[in-house]
């Protein structure tokens, strides 16, 4: 059963304050845990309202739900379904293939490196006792020259959700810092369509497809060509 049925199930049950819905991961980033913990998974009040959960009293109906889902066939899915990682630079909504991501972490200092002044290569961050090069992705697809909101109002509320991606192909790994993560997602690959030949900017060079994803057009890039530039710019 869906959580936030169990919580609005009974009138005689306690509610719970699902605030990892509004002001956390799931919400607008506010919430100032989010700093220290990074996640909601890692917060004392996200791991409290789960015991209450669990230590509730079943509803009336909970096994006859369980029942009809566990009865239901399972869907069809696609052996070739695609599966990219989703998150944003700027204004710009962008993926990367799942398999090339290894980790995502809060935003570590990083670290400039002397006589690396080109833009692209930031410096060094210690991510779990490894030294691990940085990279700007913004400089790389002509992004950092796109305005940016000032950092005051709700702006400020989102620099919570800044994190480092760790990515790695060929034995290769950089990171990279990002304004938002949102996860993976899963589509029909008859789904993607081409990148339109009006897109100037570099993003185009780099992206091989356009995805619909929620109300965003996510540009999918190209892990193979990304890798390379990057590693030309590391010589």
């Amino acid at each position: 059963m869906h959580t936030a049925s169990i919580i609005a199930a009974g009138p005689a049950r306690a509610a719970i304050d699902d605030c990892w819905n509004r002001i956390d991961v799931r919400g607008d980033g506010s919430c100032p845990e989010l700093k220290q913990h990074v996640h909601c998974s890692h917060c004392p009040t996200h791991a409290a309202a789960a015991l209450a959960l669990l230590d509730r009293e079943a509803p009336p109906d909970y096994l006859a739900d369980c029942t009809r889902h566990m009865a239901q066939a399972p869907e069809d899915r696609q052996a070739d379904a695609g599966s990219v990682v989703i998150f944003r630079i700027r204004t710009e909504w962008l993926a990367l293939p799942t398999p090339v991501f290894q980790e995502v972490a809060a935003l570590p200092a990083i670290h400039s490196l002397p006589n690396r002044r080109d833009g692209v290569v930031q410096g060094v961050a210690n991510v779990r006792g490894e030294l691990l090069v940085c990279v700007s992705l913004g400089s790389v697809l002509g992004l950092v020259g796109m305005a940016q909101v000032a950092e005051t109002g709700h702006a400020l509320q989102h620099l919570a959700l800044r994190r480092l991606v760790v990515i790695g192909l060929d034995g290769q790994r950089l990171g990279f810092a990002v304004d938002e993560m949102r996860g993976i997602a899963r589509f029909d690959p008859t789904a993607l369509k081409a990148v339109p030949a009006t897109v100037a900017r570099a993003t185009a060079t780099y992206s091989k497809a356009i995805l619909a994803w929620k109300e965003h057009m996510v540009g999918v890039l190209d892990e193979q060509l990304l890798f390379y530039t990057l590693e030309r710019s590391l010589a």
